[in-house]
Parts: C-alpha cells; structure tokens; sequence
C-alpha cells in the first residue's frame, strides 16, 4: 500500500527541488523531517509541507502506521514555464523564463 501527496505548479525550478529531494528518497519520515529542517534551501520548506500532507494522508485514508513509513519514491517534474519580457539595449529583448515544478512524494510501510 503507498500513500502520496503531489505539488503542483510550484514556483521553483525542478533542478533546485531534486538537489534536496535527493537528500530524503529512501529515508524514515522522521529522519527525512530532521533533514528538511536544517537545509538552507527554498525547496525543502515546500516538500516539509509535502511530506506533512503525504503522512497525514498514509494515516487518515489509508491506516498506516506514521513509524513504519518511508519516503519510497520522490521527484520533481517540470510544469509550465511563465516567459517574461525584459527590455535590453539597442530595442532588443530577452526572454525571462520562470519555471514551475510538479512535486511528488510517494510513502510506503515498512
């Protein structure tokens, strides 16, 4: 049985949020959390939360047991990318690119 919780349109790039989901696939919940909380990333606030709602989600729907779980599957992919105008000298312009995230994590007992 696995428990997940998706992201969507998270506005952070999917590279910035894989460096941190590295860091937790395989692990327990609360190690992942301890992890998560003293990384100085902007992503591991987001999947912190994530992993909240994936956990809340294996024990209320699905009657897991919250010391059993472990994070079985977690990545990123990219959503929509916003692309914004930037005016540049001689009348040209460059294109910003803001680019979005689909976050998934997957729990699973033990």
């Amino acid at each position: 049985m696995e428990a997940k919780a998706i992201l969507r349109y998270a506005r952070i790039s999917p590279r910035k949020v894989r460096i941190v989901l590295d860091l937790i696939r395989g692990k327990q919940i609360d190690e992942a959390m301890a992890i998560l909380k003293y990384t100085p990333k902007r992503a591991s606030y987001m999947i912190e939360k994530l992993l909240n709602s994936a956990v809340a989600n294996a024990e209320n729907n699905f009657n897991m047991n919250r010391d059993k779980l472990f994070i079985s599957k977690a990545y990123a992919d990219q959503g929509p990318t916003l692309k914004r105008y930037l005016p540049r000298a001689h009348g040209r312009a460059d294109v910003i690119r803001k680019r979005t995230s689909h976050i998934t994590l997957v729990l699973e007992e033990k």
